[in-house]
Parts: C-alpha cells; sequence; structure tokens
C-alpha cells in the first residue's frame, strides 16, 4: 500500500490505516455510494471524510499505475495547492493506493468532514432560498477569485462546492470532489465562461451571475458576459440530455 500524509495532521496514522484496511465493516457511509463510496469516521470528537474510489477498469488500471495520478493522489495534491492559494476545501489528510499485478486495485482520500449549511445545488433548487441573492453574489466573488488565480475546476457543479455561513451575513465556500483540475498562468474570457456553464440551467440565474461577474472583470460588458456564459450553459445543457437519452436507449437495450 502507497500512502501519503500531509504533515501537519494531528490525526494518529494507525488511525487512519485502520479506517482504510476497515473501511467495508466500519464508518457511516456519506450519500448514495453509487459510483464512490464515502464515509464518515468518528475520532476523538472530529470527523474525517474518506472516500473509496470506483475500482477502474483494466485499461485504467495500467494508465494509473504509469502514465497519470489515482484519482486520490489527485485530490490530495489539489486539495494542498487549494489552500496554498487560500482556496477553500476541507483539510486534506493522506491518500491510499494498493496496486497489485495488473495495476492500481484501489485508492482512498482521507480528508476532515466538513458539515456546510448548504450546497450551490440549494440556490439552484430552491429560488426563495434565505439570503438567495447575497450567497450567489459572494458566490461569483470566489468563482471570479478562482479564475484569477489560475484555477480551472473542472467538476464546478452545483454539488460540488460546500457553503458555510460565517459572521456578518459573510458566506465561506469549499470546492470537494478535486480530481479534475488545471492550473493556468491566467484564464482567459472563454476559458472562465465554460468553466461556469455547469452550475444552473436556469437563464435567470445567469443573467444575476453575469450582472455581479461584470461588476469584477471590466475587459467585457455585462451584456458580452451574459451572452457567453449563456451559450456554454446552453451548449452544455443539451449535451447533458444527449448523455441522459443516450444511458436510457443502452438501459433499454440491456
Amino acid at each position: 500500500m502507497l500512502k501519503t500524509f500531509t504533515k501537519d495532521t494531528n490525526f494518529k496514522e494507525e488511525e487512519i490505516i485502520d479506517a482504510i484496511n476497515n473501511f467495508n465493516s466500519k464508518g457511516i457511509l456519506f450519500g448514495d455510494g453509487n459510483r464512490n463510496k464515502i464515509k464518515i469516521f468518528d475520532f476523538e470528537a472530529v470527523q474525517i471524510n474518506v472516500k473509496s474510489f470506483k475500482i477502474p477498469h483494466f485499461v485504467n488500471k495500467i494508465v494509473y499505475k504509469f502514465f497519470r495520478k489515482s484519482k486520490a493522489r489527485r485530490s490530495f495534491e489539489f486539495a494542498t495547492t487549494l489552500l496554498e492559494k487560500n482556496i477553500g476545501t476541507p483539510q486534506p489528510i493522506a491518500f491510499f493506493e494498493n496496486y497489485n499485478w495488473f495495476g492500481l486495485a484501489d485508492s482512498y482520500y482521507v480528508s476532515e468532514h466538513l458539515d456546510s449549511d448548504l450546497t450551490f445545488r440549494e440556490l439552484v433548487e430552491i429560488p426563495n432560498f434565505p439570503d438567495h441573492a447575497t450567497i450567489l453574489t459572494q458566490f461569483v466573488g470566489f468563482s471570479f477569485d478562482l479564475h484569477e488565480k489560475g484555477i480551472e475546476f473542472l467538476d464546478h457543479s452545483p454539488g460540488n462546492t460546500l457553503i458555510k455561513k460565517g459572521a456578518e451575513n459573510k458566506y465561506n465556500f469549499f470546492l470537494v470532489d478535486l480530481n479534475r483540475m488545471s492550473f493556468h498562468a491566467e484564464m482567459d474570457f472563454d476559458r472562465r465562461m465554460k468553466n461556469l456553464s455547469r452550475l444552473s440551467p436556469k437563464k435567470d440565474m445567469i443573467a444575476f451571475m453575469s450582472a455581479e461577474y461584470s461588476k469584477l472583470y471590466h475587459f467585457k460588458t455585462e451584456a458580452e458576459i451574459f451572452q457567453k456564459m449563456w451559450f456554454y450553459t446552453s451548449q452544455f445543457q443539451v449535451n447533458y440530455q444527449k448523455k441522459i437519452e443516450l444511458k436510457k436507449l443502452l438501459k433499454f437495450w440491456k
């Protein structure tokens, strides 16, 4: 087993290793566990979050052994980078990789568990959510900060931003599901707008976000920002619906 711990962890390594070795029999399942499984473990009044990634198919077993970092390792390294750039994410603790003769067998990412007040999804699904406009405004500022720092969060989707309310109506944002991320010296306009395309299919929300983004990004007008953001949002929704229809068709033939 290959394992790497963050240097400043306050947890005992043997406790974390025990959680990994007994992942199937211990811990509390968090979420539906359809693809990757997440379990919560309690250690001395502190909770940790252990994500077990879906066992890769044969080709990816080889790819992750010789050519590409595992999702667990990328999650750990990206989380570390985000914190270095003052971007919120649950504190990374460790990652584990198990290899066999064929390649990567299974892998785990361990972080502190964060109890959030909501995710971005609530803003999409509940238009009258308390402080909706305030949270959305601050979220746009958070996303703009990501872009200014050259961070392209490729899974910037509704369930992957945890939100906690702080003092004086200030909201804090934390990214999760980190294994797909790119870092750039600078992000151009199209890349920025495309990065926001997965968040909401609602045109009124896109208009609001465009207006707020235009207050921070002065190289394009509000109209130009809305036009480009809505273009990429519509494009994503069309492709997403095609994938759903294809999955339904494949299930039908099965």
